[in-house]
């Protein structure tokens, strides 16, 4: 298995992964996240191009994607309902989506992940139960609540090894 930047030539295989994710989300009674084309291909060349759009590979077949941000994002300026667990210095962990073909690739993103930074945040949608076991077996610590960027709330967490 091989974790790696994403490259534009990834962008088609990316979106399959996305729409498989959605159809997974939606037959698990996930019918509000990742709504009216989100994630899009603009979004997509905008992480490739900030170089921030990660995926995993299995004899050269996409299994995974995800993005990871150094440094402060905007929407985890403010909490509800609880607080982060320090503030240090994090990256965060946004719109990780499998092909479903692979047990246990997620935790395979998100040990990488942590291998690059020992502070990391992430959100998820409180319909999206799979994503929020995912988090927890990952050791990340439920925080609070966060707003996205069109104002819908996200369950925020936050891992700190």
């Amino acid at each position: 298995m091989q974790i790696r930047r994403a490259q534009y030539y990834d962008i088609d295989h990316i979106m399959d992964i996305y729409d498989l994710a959605k159809q997974y989300m939606r037959a698990n009674g996930n019918w509000a996240q990742w709504v009216n084309g989100y994630p899009n291909k603009d979004l997509l060349i905008q992480d490739i191009e900030k170089e921030r759009c990660y995926v995993c590979e299995i004899n050269d077949t996409l299994e995974a994607v995800f993005v990871f941000i150094y440094g402060e994002d905007e929407t985890y300026e403010k909490i509800e309902n609880g607080n982060w667990l320090n503030n240090n210095k994090y990256a965060t962990i946004h719109r990780i989506a499998s092909s479903g073909r692979v047990k246990g690739i997620a935790n395979a993103c998100f040990d990488w992940c942590k291998n690059q930074h020992n502070n990391l945040r992430a959100d998820t949608h409180a319909d999206n139960k799979i994503m929020q076991h995912v988090l927890e077996k990952n050791s990340f610590i439920e925080c609070g609540t966060i707003y996205v960027q069109d104002g819908t709330p996200r369950i925020a967490y936050q891992f700190s090894g």
